[in-house]
Parts: C-alpha cells; structure tokens; sequence
C-alpha cells in the first residue's frame, strides 16, 4: 500500500500539464501496427485452437510430462504466442551454440541476443519423444524433443554474461537453477499461465497499437517512480519520433534478480499510474519475461521482442539491463554498452532507438536535463 500511495503522490502534479502537452484525447482509429516481425515472416502463433487436436498431443507423450519453474513458464509463454518470433521452439544444440557465438539463427542467420533453452534435471527425456510441458500441473505447451545434450555452462556465461564468477546474478542462474542438460525441439501451445498480472499477447497488442503513428517501448524491470514517467513522457519528443507517437508501457514481470521487488508489486505501481494518467497516448501491457541481467546481449532480446509487439522505437537508457558483482559492487558492464550494442544493430533489427536523458530533480524547475 505504501509504495503505490507514494507512485500516486509523486506523479500527481504534472498530469495536467502532460494532457495539455499532448493535445490528443482520441488517437487515431486507424489500428493495427503494421511494424514488420524479427525477419519478415508471419507472427508466430503455435498455439492450437481445437480441443480433441490438444487432447490427442497430450495422450502422444504417454505419460511424460516435465514441470515447468515460473521462468521456464515465461519462455514457453513466449515462444508459443510469437513474441520470440521467428523461433517456434526451445532451441536445438546448433541454434544454441550459434546464438552463443555469434549472436546468430543458424540458417535465416537472423540476429538474437541469448539463446531460450529449456533445462531439465531428468534423463529419460529423449530426441524423438513427445513431453508435456506443465506449470503448476496445467500443461501449457506439448514439446516435441528433437535435441538433446550436456551444455559447457561455463562457455555459455561467458557469452552470454562476459562472466563467469557466481557474483554474477545470470551465471547463479545458470550454474545453480538450471539442470544440467537441455532439450529442444518445436511447441504446441496449449495455454497460458494464469497469473496476477495480465500479459498481452503480440497479436493482441498489435491489434490495438495505431498503424499510422510511431509506436515507443519503455521496458522497466523495477517498481515506477517518478523518473520512470519522465523519460517515458520526454521520448514522445525526442527528435526521431513522428507526430502524434504513443508510448508502449511495458514492463517485465516475471522473475529477476534475487534482491529486486517482485513482479506483483511491480504490477500494481504501474496499475496506480496507469488509472492516474487515464492518457491514450500512453499504452500499457506487461511482458511475461524473465530477466537475465545480461546487458548488451539482452539489449537486443528486448529489442526484437518490442518489434513483434508492434513497436516502431525502443527506449534504451543508462547500464540497460545491467548488474553489480554480488560480492564488491562494481558494475558489470559499462553505461553505455547497451545503447552501443543497441546503436550497431538497429538498423538490422528495423526498430529505432531513443536514448533515455540524464535528468536531475531540481527544487526550482522539477525534473530537467542535465545539460539544462
């Protein structure tokens, strides 16, 4: 109660000038984005609409069936509703060491961050075998096992994290959450995980986002404050953005790291602001993903995942994604890096950054730049 009050009571002040800033009460009824997915092609829908096809999917795996944790449930969920487009599975060995290497999808070569795995403790999991994939014993997925095998972890945080020490919140995960081998192989979608928070599907939000105005992402792994809203606000003026832009609020929800607010509260800090800004040039949904805190590399995760959302522009901002040595408090990666990484690769991606401004709070003038 106390930090949506305080969320309330911070962002009060400004809400007139912002609606008199905007001079849009009514967007444009012309939606639909039309901002292409990560490589061209059609947004992956794997889910399976008809009732005796699931039942029959389900039956196939005679038996086998493999308990989802919450972050392997927000990969699925991902991957299953198109949001990691154009990837329609868990990633084979191939696909896996390649993103590693190269940041690449062997074949299409399309760019990727970091590679989305599944990771199990069992071994009677086998290519050729047909699981049932469940979260809190609902099955949301049929996973069709067509890759197996025991992952040099080591090699895989140094690509990923460019680290290795447990200091490191990616390299826990990997050395101590995850199992010690991986499957891959291609889903078929049966359901959604039910949670606090609602989560929008790409289609779904494509269908509601303009087709005729620039679309900008605020992605935000932390509670809102009022900073938050002011980056958010200034992107519409940023110079690369087009007239009559909305902003797409929209942050992670599912797990982080370990000393980060967790993602129900999260949720209703931004529910206060939502209703308090009631705007509609600033939309709202909730992304089901779990943080790596991989910097750079992660940069480029959000930013194909923001264009299968519809967006045209990705707000990127200081240390994006970053994270501190458990142990001595040093940053990981530079401030910078992620908007470098992000700034090498837009153009290939066809999503345009906007890098979030330094501001201070000032007693006299409020929040300013500081160059101002």
């Amino acid at each position: 109660g106390a930090v949506t009050t305080g969320a309330t009571h911070a962002i009060r002040k400004p809400l007139a000038a912002f609606h008199a800033h905007s001079g849009v009460r009514n967007l444009s009824q012309n939606l639909g984005s039309r901002t292409p997915v990560h490589g061209g092609g059609a947004l992956v829908d794997r889910m399976v609409s008809c009732e005796k096809e699931r039942a029959a999917q389900v039956q196939s795996c005679r038996g086998l069936s493999l308990e989802l944790s919450e972050r392997q449930a927000c990969d699925v969920e991902l991957i299953t509703t198109g949001a990691f487009s154009p990837i329609e599975g868990f990633m084979s060995q191939q696909e896996w060491l390649s993103v590693l290497k190269d940041m690449r999808i062997p074949g299409s070569n399309l760019l990727f961050g970091l590679p989305v795995v599944l990771d199990t403790f069992r071994t009677d999991i086998e290519p050729g075998a047909r699981v049932a994939l469940t979260h809190k014993g609902r099955v949301l997925a049929v996973m069709d096992v067509q890759s197996r095998w025991h992952p040099d972890k080591a090699f895989e945080c140094q690509a990923s994290y460019g680290a290795t020490s447990l200091e490191h919140p990616g390299v826990r995960l990997i050395a101590t959450e995850r199992g010690p081998t991986y499957i891959g192989g291609p889903l078929h979608g049966h359901a959604l995980p039910t949670r606090v928070y609602p989560s929008t599907t790409p289609a779904q939000l494509r269908a509601r986002l303009p087709a005729d105005k620039d679309v900008v992402a605020f992605q935000c792994r932390n509670p809102i404050h009022r900073a938050h809203y002011e980056l958010f606000i200034r992107a519409l003026d940023a110079p690369n953005v087009g007239p009559g832009a909305v902003v797409l609020v929209h942050p992670t929800c599912g797990p982080t790291q370990e000393d980060d607010i967790d993602g129900v509260t999260r949720f209703r800090t931004y529910e206060v602001l939502k209703a308090e800004l009631d705007n509609p040039r600033v939309q709202w949904a909730y992304l089901p993903y779990s943080m790596h805190m991989a910097g750079p590399r992660e940069a480029i995760q959000h930013m194909i995942m923001r264009k299968n959302f519809g967006c045209t522009h990705f707000i990127i901002g200081r240390d994006m994604a970053g994270c501190k040595s458990s142990l001595t408090g040093k940053d990981y990666y530079g401030p910078y890096d992620a908007q470098d990484m992000a700034r090498k690769h837009c153009e290939e991606l066809g999503i345009q950054i906007v890098p979030s401004l330094d501001l201070v709070s000032t007693a006299e003038e409020g929040y300013v730049t500081a160059d101002e």
